[in-house]
């Protein structure tokens, strides 16, 4: 019964015209983001927070905005994959396995069409997912302690960009340097600064805002500038748009299927969407009678990791809410939106802010539907947007950014601070080193010396207190076995030449 009045509760402040004009607009700029390659989910989100405070949204709103862009960057990043074979981000990979194929054969408005109607399943199901284990979740997390709270974000770090990394040690190295910047400014307990060098600016510490813009805006500016220097074109001419039924009828199950695994992979700390949508692939593909089909232009091919990597993306939502842990990239940059509104995930978030919670939930189901809208009539217009030129793209990338950082603070030290960031974030992008872990080091580093801190404090320093629970320990071996795994599956990840053998 809960549910159902927390639901409708939700669904009073989604049904508001600002709220619903912001998810409209989100999910329209999220699927161009998303279209675009290269860019991304999390650069989207990241270039567009500053948007939200310079417009005075308040929290359920700002969310509201941020997460409809998230999903329509989701449902966006196919529209490349199937036209161009070129990824609009990490987890669309899968989807120019079969997409582009099927495009050169013709059926590009078949693949798209297809690949929106996935999305829409596994985003869908996703949410509904959300809004029944989230409160469950929220409820278990009550059991932890400081001791398990500092092995959650040691599984965070672990995990969260291990998968997608090209080298685990630089990984780590990406957290350490976060857990180093996490460190400058005041201590809190203490009073006193560290790694301030004087510098009255920094007695705050970093604000991660400005990091963020700075390692993915600023970046990707700096890439474009080097590799995009000229206009975008077309790979493959779309036709007519129409509605391919018989695929979608047999596909049904793939949908399905694909959901509920990549709905797992999502709740997993770290593990993301990209996972979500190389699992359902592979699944899809040893349970299809077809499957030596898969990677020729096989439907079912498109309809796999569509599903499983937007029900991924709901997924990561569900410990970002309820433990304050990112489970991707992108909710790592959503979680320093909650932190910068004074809202701190976590159990109480429920009980607490129940209009934020349940008016993103209601947000999030009906953004769905007007994806579906958008990503099946109005494709055509998407795929135009592929032809836009980066020197259109540029400016207006760079004026949000500026201008949105400056609003917040009124500093230029801080726009100074942020082009030193991008600098770095374009050099650790040339090198390979990713720099999710470095955000999230600086989001997480303090409250992970605060939760060792009081673990500490309350076994008078004995170290074995860190292992006294079953829950510590279940999470310190899903730590140890989220950063060795990814040494074994990384060629499997990262070549898709193996899928067709």
């Amino acid at each position: 019964m809960d549910l159902w009045a927390n639901l409708a509760q939700g669904f009073a402040v989604a049904l508001t015209f600002s709220t619903l004009m912001l998810a409209v607009g989100g999910c329209f700029i999220g699927t161009v983001i998303g279209s675009l390659p290269g860019l991304g989910p999390s650069n989207g989100v990241a270039i567009l927070i500053p948007l939200a405070f310079s417009l005075g949204l308040d929290a359920t709103e700002a969310l509201v905005l941020m997460t409809s862009v998230y999903y329509g960057a989701m449902y966006g990043g196919r529209i490349s994959s199937i036209l161009l074979n070129i990824p609009g981000d990490e987890p669309a990979l899968m989807t120019t396995l079969d997409g582009y194929p099927m495009a050169r054969k013709g059926r590009a408005g078949d693949a798209l069409v297809l690949s929106g109607v996935a999305s829409f399943v596994g985003a869908l199901l996703a949410t509904i997912g959300l809004m029944l284990l989230a409160p469950i979740l929220a409820r278990i997390a009550f059991l932890f302690g400081p001791a398990e709270y500092f092995a959650l974000y040691l599984l965070a770090f672990c995990t969260l960009g291990g998968l997608a990394s090209k080298n685990q040690a630089k990984a780590a190295l990406a957290a350490a340097i976060g857990l180093g910047l996490a460190m400058i400014g005041l201590d809190n307990q203490t009073g006193i600064p560290r790694l301030t060098f004087g510098e009255i600016h920094l007695m705050d510490g970093i604000d991660f805002l400005v990091a963020i813009v700075g390692l993915f805006a600023v970046a990707e500016i700096f890439i474009y500038m080097e590799s995009h220097g000229r206009n975008s074109a077309i790979g493959v001419k779309l036709e007519r748009i129409t509605v391919p039924v018989r695929d979608i009828a047999n596909s049904t199950f793939t949908m399905l299927r694909s959901t509920a695994i990549g709905f797992v992979a999502g709740l997993l700390p770290g593990a993301g969407a990209s996972l979500g949508s190389f699992l359902a692939y592979m699944a899809e593909k040893s349970v299809a009678r077809d499957g030596a089909t898969f990677g020729t232009g096989n439907p079912r091919g498109v309809a796999a990791p569509e599903a499983g990597n937007n029900a991924a993306a709901g997924g990561a939502l569900v410990p970002m809410l309820t433990l304050g842990v990112p489970g991707s990239g992108t909710t790592a940059v959503l979680l320093a939106l909650l932190l910068t509104l004074n809202i701190t995930p976590g159990p109480l978030l429920f009980s607490e802010r129940p209009e934020v919670v349940w008016g993103l939930i209601a947000a999030l189901l009906i953004a769905n539907f007007v994806l579906l809208v958008m990503n099946v009539p109005m494709v055509k217009l998407f795929v135009r947007i592929l032809s836009v030129p980066p020197w259109i793209l540029l400016p207006g990338i760079a004026m949000v950014s500026f201008g949105g950082i400056y609003s917040l603070s009124g500093s230029a030290f801080d726009l100074i601070l942020m082009i030193i960031f991008g600098i770095f974030g374009y050099l650790f992008r040339k090198i390979g080193v990713p720099t999710v872990p470095i955000i999230l080091g600086i989001l997480l580093g303090n409250n992970m010396e605060d939760s060792l801190r009081r673990a500490m404090v309350i076994s008078d320093g004995d170290w074995t207190y860190l292992f006294s629970s079953g829950i510590s320990i279940g999470l310190w071996v899903a730590a140890i076995a989220g950063f060795v795994a990814p040494l074994f599956l990384r060629n499997l990840l990262t070549r898709p030449g193996r899928i067709h053998g």
